[in-house]
């Protein structure tokens, strides 16, 4: 499928395998009311906001081209973000973490282009343009934190996840999905908030991706920055909410010093949160971020990196001492006695690559079936491989046309007849090739050469690094899982109706003036065919004293009382939608 992409040079850096998440943002698709709803929200974030929100919120409205009256069009968003050094696209509500994240490494906000229901107008767990355009985008106006978002996006990416995160992931687009679904079954909605509480409740241990994804959610999308007794909001989640953005604030919600602790303090996406966290600024945010990537296999490699590869059953890539990475799908790790990597072994399409470049002539055709090979030490000799000179391979008979017994520890054996050998520009050797190879660990027969067939063995000391994902993108085509929605909805009669009278109130506001029987006449339809609906009363009551009808503004003022006192968890929405009107 071809997606028109809203022209940003920061875009055209984009790796290909991102674009297959981007879709148009349909502009012409929001109605009247979704118009209405996005007013409304702006109007009371504005209100409120300017009091409780760090500085950089208010002042990044516009620097980020977020308009208060009008949803925005990505078009024009992405003309004014490019002086920022960044780019946003429009997706398909919740996308994989690790694409959301790697998005972000490439300064590309990621915005869900549907926005949510009247009924949701307070909070929706789903992702919505609401969250992600007048939530994330006025805070990258702030250096700092935009180098933080980047960053954050380019180390979670490669983090590592497991079966459990993608069972997970699917259980809340799924829950999502269905409470922003017009005529939503309720029966399948229970189904689905069942199936995620129970996955939820599950004993696993905490994968990286997971214990990152906490991070995030405590900082990017629930974050405060000051002090534990004065702070302020920054987190997209709460700046979107106007439910959350008062509750937040509340002595009842702790708060807490945020440190590397929040990564293993989990969350429900359904649900007010309990505690918050507070950084002092948003220099400390990078610092957390940091300390916590000094854990991950990213940085740690060895025996433990790779074994959890092996548990995520996902593509991913070792890196070895020698800068060799090897992407694949691993299966298999033998270690020695003193837990250090023996052997590695990948099943299925494998490439190997360099500084995240791949080898010439080691795509993954050459490994349709997978790629095994020792690492380590040799027995006996105190002098890796990687490091010995031209005159050391030789005296080790590792050089070209002898046949050669190699002894790793880990009772891995390699005997064949060298052929060649592969280096980096520095010199430092990547790769030996042998021709009639056989590589044993005790008495299991690991890989036998058929005829003529090459064994590229690899080089290196030590795993120093183990990350989800491929070191270089080319090498494979990347189809994520198939993403299921929910069929749309058919809209009902009324439902059409109410789009129809929403749609007749913009069309007033467009003009000069407006006839005050014309504007009765709606109030008064709007109030016969939908009797609690409060937001168009809003919209006509702005009208009315746009044109100064004060015995119409008063009508309608009583009718929106009216409506709080039968309907009190409405009151707060009507009571604000009056105060935040312009005079």
């Amino acid at each position: 499928m071809t997606t028109t992409i809203p022209s940003n040079s920061v875009l055209d850096k984009l790796p290909k395998h991102l674009s297959q998440y981007i879709h148009p943002q349909h502009y012409d698709q929001y109605s009247a009311i979704d118009q209405a709803v996005w007013k409304y929200v702006m109007r009371r974030n504005i209100d409120y906001l300017s009091t409780v929100a760090h500085q950089s919120y208010i002042s990044g409205l516009d620097k980020t081209g977020i308009s208060i009256d009008r949803i925005p069009d990505m078009y024009g968003m992405n003309r004014i973000l490019k002086d920022l050094g960044w780019a946003a696209v429009a997706v398909d509500g919740f996308i994989p973490p690790s694409a959301f994240m790697e998005f972000q490494a490439y300064n590309v906000l990621v915005i869900a282009s549907d926005i949510r229901k009247l009924e949701n107008i307070k909070y929706t767990p789903a992702p919505d343009i609401i969250h992600e355009a007048a939530g994330h985008a006025p805070i990258i106006a702030n250096p700092e934190y935009a180098e933080y978002l980047r960053r954050f996006g380019e180390i979670g990416s490669r983090a590592i996840s497991s079966a459990h995160d993608w069972d997970i992931y699917e259980a809340v687009r799924l829950v999502s999905q269905l409470k922003e679904r017009i005529n939503g079954d309720p029966h399948k909605l229970k189904q689905a908030e069942d199936r995620l509480t129970e996955l939820q409740n599950k004993d696993v241990d905490m994968s990286e991706m997971s214990m990152i994804r906490n991070l995030h959610w405590w900082t990017v999308e629930y974050g405060l920055i000051g002090t534990l007794e004065n702070y302020q909001i920054y987190g997209a989640g709460l700046l979107s909410s106007i439910g959350e953005s008062k509750w937040c604030m509340q002595p009842d919600v702790g708060k807490l010093e945020y440190s590397i602790a929040a990564a293993t303090k989990t969350f429900d996406i359904s649900q007010p949160q309990p505690q918050l966290f507070v950084t002092p600024d948003f220099s400390h945010l990078s610092k957390v971020l940091e300390e916590f990537a000094d854990t991950m296999a990213l940085r740690k490699g060895g025996l433990k990196g790779i074994s959890q590869l092996i548990s995520s059953h996902n593509l991913g890539t070792i890196e070895l001492s020698t800068g060799l990475q090897i992407s694949g799908t691993f299966d298999q790790v033998i270690s020695t006695e003193n837990n250090k990597v023996a052997y590695i072994q990948t099943v299925g399409h494998t490439a190997l690559s360099h500084e995240n470049t791949e080898l010439i002539g080691h795509d993954m055709s050459k490994y349709p079936d997978g790629y095994g090979s020792p690492i380590g030490m040799l027995k006996g000799i105190n002098l890796a491989i990687e490091d010995m000179s031209p005159r050391d391979l030789e005296a080790y008979d590792i050089y070209e046309g002898k046949v050669v017994q190699l002894e790793f520890f880990g009772e891995i054996r390699l005997e064949g007849k060298v052929i060649t050998g592969t280096r980096n520009l520095k010199g430092k050797i990547l790769l030996i090739s042998f021709l009639n190879c056989t590589v044993t660990h005790k008495e299991e027969l690991l890989f036998q050469s058929k005829p003529g067939q090459l064994f590229h063995m690899a080089v290196g000391k030590t795993i120093t690094s183990a990350f989800a994902g491929p070191a270089d993108y080319h090498s494979f085509e990347l189809a994520d899982h198939d993403i299921s929605s929910p069929s749309p909805s058919l809209l009902t009669s009324a439902q059409s109706l109410k789009i129809e009278l929403y749609q007749e109130i913009a069309d007033l506001s467009q003009k000069k003036s407006v006839d005050e029987i014309e504007l009765t006449k709606i109030h008064v339809s709007a109030k016969k065919n939908f009797k609690e609906d409060w937001l168009s009363q809003l919209e006509i009551l702005e009208l009315s004293r746009r044109e100064n009808y004060s015995e119409l503004s008063k009508t309608i003022l009583d009718h929106l009382y009216s409506i709080a006192e039968l309907n009190p968890e409405l009151s707060d929405l009507i009571q604000n939608g009056i105060k935040t009107l312009p005079e």
